[in-house]
């Protein structure tokens, strides 16, 4: 799924050059996991941009599921991001005031992925990739329903669940 072969990156900051990445080689097939550890400077915030499609390399080749993604431009970067890389902050990056079944129906939204009435209303139903997850008929919400609450209502613990 992710092939990454002799990658390099580097950076100029002022009068020095950084080089974040020289030479990296990288294979990750489908359903694996992996964990990118090392001390601060060692490039991992590089690598996570490049594997993002939010940087692209200075030299190398970068395949993601068999097409190469090196090069592309900024437009193509992001139509790659908006379909097949997904991202989990450390933060959340939640919107206030938004119900948390919006938060996660929001890119599937602007991918055109997911369609609605009106979006400026409350929806009764969201389509979900050919599921359809339906709103509570009754017009009290309990503070126990997550899927509802406001983001700036919801604990710490429950915004990464």
């Amino acid at each position: 799924m992710i092939t990454m072969r002799n990658i390099t990156k580097s950076y100029q900051m002022g009068e020095n050059v950084v080089h974040a990445l020289r030479g990296l080689d990288l294979e990750v097939s489908e359903g694996e996991f992996l964990a990118i550890m090392g001390p601060s400077g060692s490039g991992k915030s590089t690598l996570m941009n490049i594997l993002g499609c939010l940087d692209t390399p200075d030299s190398g080749t970068y395949l993601l599921g068999g097409e190469d993604v090196s090069q592309l431009t900024d437009d193509a970067q992001a139509r790659i991001r908006g379909r097949r890389v997904g991202f989990v902050f450390q933060q959340f990056n939640l919107l206030p005031r938004t119900p948390a079944l919006k938060q996660v129906a929001l890119p599937l939204m602007y991918a055109c992925l997911l369609y609605t009435s009106d979006a400026a209303d409350e929806r009764s139903s969201v389509d979900l990739g050919g599921r359809r997850i339906l709103k509570k008929k009754n017009k009290k919400k309990s503070t126990r329903d997550r899927h509802y609450m406001r983001h700036d209502r919801v604990t710490g613990n429950q915004e990464g669940t």
